[in-house]
């Protein structure tokens, strides 16, 4: 028998709750309640209170209760469900966790299931399941079911619904998964179409000297979710081939990973090794969506749907001296390698974004802003270029 926490506003949603619970029982598991409402709960009785979950968000239940704020409470209890959800997994009191809502309670609720690890069965049955799910799901493999009606009630439609859901979170938990005896140490790597060559040759390598390389695609949720994958401490190194998600960062474009990208392997002391690959370009969606204030600016087309714009010298030595900062506040063992020959494929002699001034400004602001102690290794190969992914290999190793 598992135990799953039942996640939610028993204020208001106590009747589909205690629905919920019983089926979940009748499944033979568990159910540790978890109260994230403002107000009492009605039909269930919580296992963990509304005002624990308001604690650990640093506010008071009662002037909650009395300021009758939804965005105040909202926040309060989004970011104390982080914090209580995940110290009671760490204590073991549950394996799985399922919730229901609309956006408000979604909001909170999958705050909680971000907190926990990858892995962990998370299951959210959420009126906003059918639209973006980005801001709920994140990094996380939060599974979504989409309501159809509002959580409001059981009837003939709910009933189904909630009823399956219950189902599903039961088999998740009850399904295991064993790792393989010879289970492998994990190298994380960032890839783009334009460092493709690269990182291909680099884990052709790395996984024939007994490595398992998960590759992620910069797109701003690749590089959130292979950091993610380094803060809950299950990679031994990072090969961070296209640290392209700057680039949009600084610039606006639909890339971006946020200005944290590049802090967990540092934060958690993992070996990182960081090339700036891509950061000759920021990318757009369909070309009549790039702001008009890049009027004038060098611009390709890669395909209907992405247009890159090739970026500037004085982007670049702001993007250098930020992989410099980086660097700087590690813990662990941290490196650069710089491909002098370009940055991507369309960043080779005879390219479109062909710009040894641009490279330059980048290559020079690192060179100038690292502290002293950090490798700084030159290489007078495209970033393609097979000895640019051998010397990539070589490094990484050498530091792990």
């Amino acid at each position: 028998m598992a135990t799953i926490a039942v996640v939610g506003a028993f204020d208001t949603k106590g009747e589909e709750y205690a629905f919920i619970q019983r089926i979940i029982r009748e499944r033979g598991h568990g159910t540790l309640l978890v109260h994230t409402g403002v107000f009492e709960a009605k039909g269930v009785t919580p296992d963990v209170s509304n005002a624990e979950v308001a604690h650990a968000g640093g506010a008071d239940l009662a002037d909650l209760q009395a300021k009758k704020d939804r965005g105040s409470a909202m926040k309060a209890m989004s970011e104390g469900i982080a914090v209580v959800l995940r110290r009671l997994y760490d204590e073991r009191r549950f394996s799985g966790a399922i919730g229901m809502g609309g956006t408000g309670g979604t909001a909170v609720i999958t705050s909680g299931m971000r907190a926990l690890p990858i892995g962990v069965p998370k299951l959210m049955v959420s009126t906003a399941a059918s639209g973006n799910t980005s801001v709920y799901v994140g990094t996380r493999d939060i599974t979504m079911i989409p309501s159809v009606v509002d959580v409001a009630g059981i009837n003939r439609v709910s009933r189904s619904i909630f009823a399956q859901a219950a189902g599903a979170i039961c088999g998740m938990v009850e399904t295991t998964v064993d790792a393989p005896a010879d289970e492998k140490p994990i190298i994380v790597a960032s890839m783009f179409g334009n460092t493709t060559a690269c990182v291909d040759r680099c884990r052709e390598s790395l996984t024939g000297q007994g490595y398992e390389v998960l590759v992620f695609h910069a797109t701003g949720t690749g590089g959130k979710t292979m950091e993610s994958l380094v803060e809950d401490g299950l990679v031994a190194g990072v090969l961070d081939i296209t640290t392209t998600e700057w680039a949009d960062e600084l610039c606006g474009g639909v890339f971006t990973a946020g200005p944290t990208r590049l802090d967990a392997p540092g934060s958690r002391g993992v070996p990182h090794l960081i090339v700036p690959g891509c950061v000759d370009m920021v990318n757009f969606g369909p070309r009549d969506t790039v702001p008009a204030k890049y009027d004038g600016r060098l611009l390709y087309e890669w395909n209907p749907s992405v247009t890159l714009m090739r970026t500037t010298p004085d982007e670049n030595a702001q993007m250098g001296r930020i992989f410099a900062e980086k660097a700087n506040a590690a813990t662990g063992p941290v490196a650069f390698l710089l491909p002098l020959r370009g940055v991507s494929i369309l960043d080779s002699e005879g390219q479109l974004f062909w710009s040894p001034e641009a490279d330059g400004a980048i290559f020079e602001a690192i060179r100038q802003n690292v502290r002293q102690g950090i490798p700084v290794v030159e290489l007078g190969a495209n970033i393609n270029d097979p000895a640019f992914a051998d010397e990539a290999v070589r490094m990484l190793l050498g530091m792990m």
